[in-house]
């Protein structure tokens, strides 16, 4: 279902880009310097087999036209570490790396972006996040806590006269700090890298 979702959102990037324009100059002071979003990624809440229950808020700023502040609130829910690649790597939805459960995370990420030439962007994002372990009964047996940031790089793609916009990027995602895990969880996650590489795609609305 990732692969699909990826897919789909890359096509969508390519159909858009006959529509792509400068990104905002700092001479320009009529851009919009509000915007809400999210990401395609929600679409993975229609899989049928381990369905993330995954929710995103972005909300931006545009300081001038060239840096960009926003805060993203996300909850999610996952049964395999992290640290394996779902695009690259098929141990991703075994049952030989599934956790005894599965983890749900809440957090909010601060995020900054930069804007270097055209829409090319990079980014940092930085998202400390609550854990709750659940176990395959379907009972919570932890907490947890987590920092999970992710470097990015990007092209910010103009719609609809600047009322929307895409985001097509590639990402670096890792994990600076954890607490323990759960034994069973521990054991799983330990296997795995605390960095993963990842496709993304935001799109928000501006006002």
């Amino acid at each position: 279902m990732q692969k699909k979702i990826i897919l789909f959102g890359l096509a969508f990037a390519l159909a858009s880009c006959l529509q792509v324009n400068a990104q905002y100059t700092k001479q320009d002071s009529t851009y919009k310097k509000y915007f809400i979003g999210s990401t395609l990624f929600l679409l993975g809440n229609f899989a049928t087999v381990n369905k993330p229950d995954f929710i995103q808020l972005n909300i931006g700023y545009r300081i001038t036209g060239k840096d960009v502040v926003s805060i993203e609130l996300i909850t999610w829910k996952y049964a395999w570490p992290l640290g394996i690649n779902p695009m690259v790597d098929q141990a991703y939805g075994t049952q030989e790396e599934e956790f005894p459960g599965y983890i749900r995370e809440y957090g909010f990420a601060l995020a900054y972006q930069r804007y270097f030439w055209k829409g090319l962007y990079a980014a940092l994002h930085v998202m400390p996040t609550l854990q709750t372990f659940v176990n395959e009964n379907g009972n919570k047996i932890d907490n947890g806590f987590q920092i999970f940031n992710t470097n990015r790089v990007g092209y910010h793609i103009k719609l609809f006269k600047d009322r929307s916009f895409i985001e097509p990027s590639l990402g670096i995602a890792y994990r600076p700090y954890h607490t323990e895990m759960p034994e069973g969880f521990k054991q799983k996650d330990d296997r795995w890298p605390k960095y993963t590489g990842e496709i993304g795609m935001h799109f928000g609305f501006n006002f």
